[in-house]
Formats: C-alpha cells, structure tokens, sequence
C-alpha cells in the first residue's frame, strides 16, 4: 500500500497537475492507457468501457457509450490512477481486505451491499446481467453467481452474490485483488467501489 494518503478530492487537483507534466510513455506502461501525441489525450477502459482523458481541459468522456456521463468519483478517481498507478500485474488473488481497509471500509465508508443482496437475491440471471452491462464483468466461480470486473486495468474486484434461500437471506460482497492498493490509496479503492455499487444498484433491465 502506498504509504502517501491523501483526500480524493485535493489528491484529483495534484493529479491533474501531475499527468500534464508526466512522461505519456511512463503512464501508459504503467497504467495501460494508449496515448495519443496529436490530442495528447489519454484513452483508458473503465469498468467496461472505453473513456477519453484530457489534461489540458481535466475532463473524463464516455466514447464506448457518449450517453453515459462520466460520475463524480469517476472524474476523481480516473486522472489518480493514471498517475499512481505502477508497472504491477493483478496478483489473480481476491481478498475481502486490502491492507488498512478493514476499518476504512467500515461506518461511513461501508459499502451499500445489502441493498444489491435486496435486489438480486432471488434472479441471478438479472445480477450477471446487470455486472455484464453496468461494468463489464465476466463470470468466475464463486458463490451461486460472482462476476469479476476491472475497474481499472490493473485494479481487479469480484462481486459475489449468495442467493436467498429458505434458511438464509441473500448476501452479496465485494473483493479485491490483493495487487490493488499498490495503484491508488484507499481512498480511490473506495470511491470506485462505492461507484461500481451505485452502478448495479441503479441497472434496469431492458
């Protein structure tokens, strides 16, 4: 875990400043994002989808679907990992805690899982759907339905859901891949968790 924390919010200004002076080359090994030398403008896939990051106008737009208007934590979490992220592979080991995010992830920071657990836990099909459709998920073995998801390139999570039945009520999680923090802090982890989360909670299906 970087031991460098600071608010997303004063940590977006930094970031902003940062990736207009940053060596494109470094950032697009590091981060996987292609670079484009005659816009200098960064293309990189978020959750599924394909976005256009300019540092000169510090703006984040939806190309894969222009409908789609970039949310809040997107655009503040987007130009962070562009410049935090490292040269560093996802491990392939999912885990409930990152180091630190045990407490983070309690409180106010908890994250709205029952509420997915409320709406998917009678219709597993709608769940792989919604993940499929709101975030890009491909299914892994786990639960009775998980999807996993990059919400960056190199930052991997899996939602895990747990159907109802008639001795337990549904449950829903959300993992992370262990290599995760060593791209963004635990605050950014957040951010894109909370967003993955509000994303499959507002999914209709059409």
């Amino acid at each position: 875990m970087q031991e460098e924390k600071y608010n997303i919010e004063s940590g977006e200004e930094k970031a902003w400043r940062e990736l207009a002076e940053a060596n494109p080359h470094v950032v697009g090994r590091n981060s996987l994002a292609s670079y484009d030398e005659a816009s200098g403008t960064y293309t990189l896939r978020i959750l599924g989808e394909d976005y256009l990051i300019d540092s000169s106008a510090r703006s984040v737009t939806n190309i894969s679907n222009p409908g789609r208007k970039a949310e809040y934590f997107l655009n503040l979490s987007a130009p962070i990992y562009l410049v935090r992220a490292t040269d560093v592979r996802p491990s392939g080991e999912l885990v409930k805690e990152l180091t630190g995010g045990g407490f983070f992830f309690r409180g106010s920071h908890a994250l709205p899982l029952d509420g997915l657990a409320v709406k998917y836990g009678r219709d597993k099909a709608l769940f792989m759907e919604a993940a499929g459709r709101s975030l890009g998920g491909r299914p892994v073995r786990m639960g009775d339905a998980a999807v996993e998801f990059s919400v960056f390139p190199r930052v991997v999570m899996a939602f895990v859901l747990w159907l109802e039945d008639d001795e337990f009520p549904a449950r829903a999680t959300l993992l992370f891949d262990s290599n995760s923090g060593k791209h963004m802090a635990l605050d950014v982890v957040w951010a894109m968790a909370l967003l993955s989360c509000q994303r499959m909670l507002g999914y209709a299906s059409t």
